[in-house]
């Protein structure tokens, strides 16, 4: 195995026989060395325990050259995994009236701890407490790692005390974890010099965690009237995102378009991978387009994989599956995920013999389909008719590729069976299920029973949609009909009466309206 020093490359230092000994070397060259490593070094800094024992032999810890202790703090920070912080430190001479370990080297054990073991980290505060004023360094690692809301709280009275919370950095670690209204409380009390764009940003993305559209939109327009707080990427890109999950993607896709319209700002490719996808599900083919030509003269769809795959299932959702397959077929690299999309859009847009054709050359390209690959090309075996290549399709899941077929993908399969009018086979496909079908499997057989006058296997899937939907109107007037078109008018009349029994009313004819914008 090549020694840690060897990742350095030729111009690095490297752990020759004349190195290896303490004899003729002054511990502040070995510090020097070590430190170069640690810096240079990806290979170094995976072999933590490699340097330390380096250091040990020629006693560094205890090497008055190194008040600091620079090497120890830089091992604890820069080496990945980091070794023990707690038996590194026992490595420090003993304590026989000398000076203590000194804070730079107490503030690295602390954010070493932090990341593994947190408790461990709150202890290592309060003793460097007992020897150093901390500053924002000492408490930084913690507030990334305190998970409980008591603790944090705790931590922000202290910061609060030690008079910390004017520090920048401080400010904007405290905030982040907090829900809404204690974040809001917090950032108010936020002198205005320190209030930059991030902690804007970490506000508006706390807001819409509690789906607060209104009061993000008014923090956004907020921003743009200081000087220090100036929209960045990252501020159009929370809005943009956090309308989409909002179920607003009206509202994002306008958002694009103003972001676009201002061009203060750049689109990034976070910035396409949040809009294509409101594009898609609004059907705005022509923001879409705009932002299919602008990662295109950016180069975001050579190296961004997954901005090519939102531009497709944009495409794909706008009906426009032409476009989409002219994407796919130019990518460089495609991901399991590339093949999903263009084979589900395929589904979604009805051209069934294309996405099975296409499935079919993702196996001989060799790329592994998961379980989604299935639900996409099980959707387009039921649009194509294909009721055989379903079957084996759904069979080879298991074994061949080890997937486990899951409730949608019987649906999907009971789909594929009954719009080719196997109704009996749907229905044993349904019986032998390793799982209780859902209300969605059974209406997947009721539709295919009405297309394909399956009345018997009808009378079955309302039966067990009103056990599991009893206070579904809608089901007990498709019994009830489904008996009186047969003539069988006294149980027709018994469902109506369970019907009311149930107080499963009717609904009632409804009308809609868009909603309003918030503007």
């Amino acid at each position: 195995m090549p020694s840690a020093a060897a990742a350095a490359g030729e111009h690095s230092p490297s752990f020759s026989p004349a190195v290896t000994t303490a004899d003729g070397w002054h511990p502040r060259t070995v510090e020097r060395r070590l430190l170069h490593l640690l810096h240079h070094s990806p290979l170094a800094r995976r072999r933590p325990l490699e340097l330390l024992a380096f250091a040990v032999r020629h006693r560094l810890p205890c090497s008055p050259p190194s008040p600091h202790h620079h090497f120890l703090a830089a091992l604890l920070l820069l080496a990945s995994p980091p070794p023990p912080s707690l038996p590194l430190l026992a490595l420090l001479p003993p304590d026989d009236g000398g000076p203590p370990p000194p804070l730079p080297l107490l503030n690295a054990a602390v954010k070493s701890l932090s990341a593994t073991s947190p408790p461990a980290a709150f202890r290592m505060l309060s003793s460097l407490r007992r020897i150093h004023s901390p500053d924002r360094l000492s408490f930084l690692p913690l507030l990334g790692s305190s998970t409980s809301p008591r603790l944090h709280s705790a931590l922000h009275a202290l910061l609060l005390r030690l008079g910390f919370l004017s520090h920048h950095a401080i400010a904007l670690a405290l905030l982040k974890p907090y829900h809404l209204p204690h974040a809001r409380t917090l950032f108010d009390e936020m002198p205005q010099k320190i209030r930059c764009a991030v902690s804007y940003n970490t506000l508006i993305t706390a807001c819409f965690r509690t789906r607060d559209i209104l009061a993000a939109r008014r923090l956004f327009d907020e921003m743009q009237r200081h000087n220090r707080s100036r929209r960045s990427v990252v501020s159009w890109n929370a809005m943009i995102a956090g309308c989409a999950r909002c179920g607003r993607d009206d509202m994002a896709v306008r958002y694009f378009e103003d972001m676009v319209r201002e061009g203060e700002v750049a689109p990034d490719d976070g910035t396409l991978a949040a809009a294509l996808p409101a594009c898609g599900r609004t059907g705005n083919a022509g923001a879409g387009r705009w932002a299919h030509e602008y990662a295109r003269e950016a180069g975001l769809l050579d190296g961004s994989v997954h901005v090519v795959n939102a531009v497709i299932d944009m495409y794909c959702k706008c009906g426009d599956v032409g476009s989409a397959r002219e994407v796919f077929e130019r990518m460089r690299q495609r991901t399991v995920v590339s093949w999903n999309t263009m084979i589900s859009g395929f589904s979604l847009n009805g051209q069934g013999v294309e996405g099975i054709d296409l499935f079919r050359e993702m196996m001989r390209s060799g790329e592994n389909p998961d379980a989604v690959t299935f639900l996409g090309v099980l959707g387009c075996c039921a649009h194509a008719g294909a009721a055989n290549v379903g079957q084996e399709i759904f069979q080879s899941m298991q074994s061949e590729y080890g997937i486990e077929a899951g409730v949608e993908h019987y649906g999907c399969m009971v789909d594929v069976l009954g719009r080719s009018g196997l109704l009996e086979e749907a229905h044993a496909l349904i019986q032998g299920m390793p799982m209780r079908p859902n209300a969605a499997i059974w209406g997947a057989l009721l539709s295919a029973c009405r297309a394909h006058a399956g009345l018997s296997i009808a009378e079955v899937a309302l039966k067990e949609l009103i056990d599991l939907e009893p206070f579904n109107s809608g089901n007990y007037v498709l019994l009830a009909n489904l008996y009186a078109e047969t003539g069988r008018w006294e149980e027709a009349g018994d469902v109506r009466k369970l019907m009311r029994r149930m107080s499963a009313k009717k609904a009632p004819g409804q009308s809609s309206i868009e909603e309003p914008s918030l503007s």
